[in-house]
């Protein structure tokens, strides 16, 4: 791809974001209304309306297409880089539904719990990344509660990678010069 197609990622993650959300939401709409979820399905918490997904999907993927335009713009190969890891996330929150619906706890957990290690490996707190794993999960949760989830696993890698290892590492090198 040439530097200025890059340009048309915002757009394109924009408009898949649109789109998904919209037809989540038209889905819900025709089929007994817009849910709402209670905050850690507590009745005592306050609700969320899956119709913020409208606005959530679409930041994310404005926000993913973005980020990856700006890397790609520098480092041509960072945009096959960004799709990997999108469609892996894409896979990772589509499997977790998957096994939410079809009543596996246990599989479902296996799979969070996956998604939160993998994060120590690879880089999910990339926008990308993010943004897959909400996209993969907008169909059965709606946008809100896989962004709050992916939220933590985007902290947890973030700590991992640009506090833990670097970390690890400088201890390394002083041991070693010693």
């Amino acid at each position: 791809m040439a530097n200025h197609t890059y340009r048309l990622l915002p757009v394109a993650a924009l408009g898949l974001a649109v789109i998904a959300a919209a037809a989540h939401l038209g889905w819900e709409y025709t089929h007994g209304g817009i849910r709402s979820h209670h905050l850690l399905n507590r009745a005592d918490l306050p609700t969320i309306s899956n119709a913020w997904g409208l606005l959530v999907l679409p930041v994310l993927g404005w926000l993913a297409g973005s980020v990856v335009a700006r890397r790609a713009s520098s480092a041509p190969s960072a945009a096959r880089k960004a799709l990997v890891g999108f469609l892996g996330a894409l896979a990772a929150g589509s499997a977790l539904s998957v096994a939410f619906v079809a009543g596996s706890e246990s599989a479902a957990g296996a799979v969070f719990l996956g998604v939160l290690l993998s994060g120590l490996v690879f880089p999910t707190y990339r926008a990308e990344y993010l943004f897959g794993f909400v996209l993969g999960m907008t169909f059965v949760f709606g946008s809100i509660l896989p962004a709050l989830f992916g939220l933590l696993a985007v902290a947890i890698s973030a700590a991992a990678h640009l506090l833990m290892w670097p970390a690890g590492m400088w201890v390394l090198r002083r041991a070693r010069s010693q």
